[in-house]
């Protein structure tokens, strides 16, 4: 692993190893439902970028987009016109849904609580039943499938608060399984 790439990985190792503190603290008193999903957000963005730069066959170009991670610069790649643009977040949630499946609705339910909105008045008003009917079904199949509920069709914060620090884990899990590949000078394709 060239030095730039094992910075990065370090990188995303330290974020996700302090985004695992914050859930764990947030996720115990279950008072503050807000942070814990805009961490599980963060958490879910370090994957996408790494999931994003592993499509990439191209090595010279993955490690031009990690040297710009590292240098604070914003990733910007060539179009097919031999313009420069910006990657956007959209771009790199639309590529990982390929994958995952879910991370679409994830992502923009994290998103909700990361930017300032009406899911911040979860006390009163559940932000879930704002959610499109195909985003909730989406959500409520993958927590079921990998992490045994919610009960109910249409949860409260209560209760899809107590299966943040499972979500959390399986994130992380798949992120960490992601950097190894990175790691290796992997693709998507290996």
């Amino acid at each position: 692993m060239d030095s730039n790439t094992q910075k990065f990985c370090n990188l995303i190792r330290n974020r996700s190893k302090e985004n695992k503190q914050a859930i764990e603290c947030l996720s115990y008193t279950r008072v503050v439902l807000s942070p814990a999903f805009s961490i599980l957000r963060q958490e879910l963005d370090s994957m996408i970028r790494v999931i994003f730069l592993l499509g990439i066959k191209d090595l010279s170009e993955r490690n031009r987009l990690i040297e710009s991670t590292l240098k604070g610069v914003k990733w910007k790649i060539l179009t097919k016109k031999r313009k420069w643009k910006n990657v956007t977040d959209k771009e790199m949630v639309d590529f990982s849904q390929q994958l995952q499946g879910w991370t679409q609705s994830v992502y923009k339910f994290g998103c909700a609580f990361v930017h300032l909105s009406n899911f911040h008045n979860h006390l009163s008003d559940n932000p879930f039943e704002k959610l499109e009917k195909s985003e909730q079904k989406d959500i409520l199949s993958h927590m079921r499938s990998y992490h045994g509920g919610p009960c109910h069709d249409n949860p409260d914060m209560t209760e899809l608060s107590t299966y943040v620090p499972r979500i959390f884990d399986k994130v992380a899990g798949n992120l960490e399984c992601y950097l190894k590949s990175l790691g290796q000078g992997k693709t998507l394709d290996d």
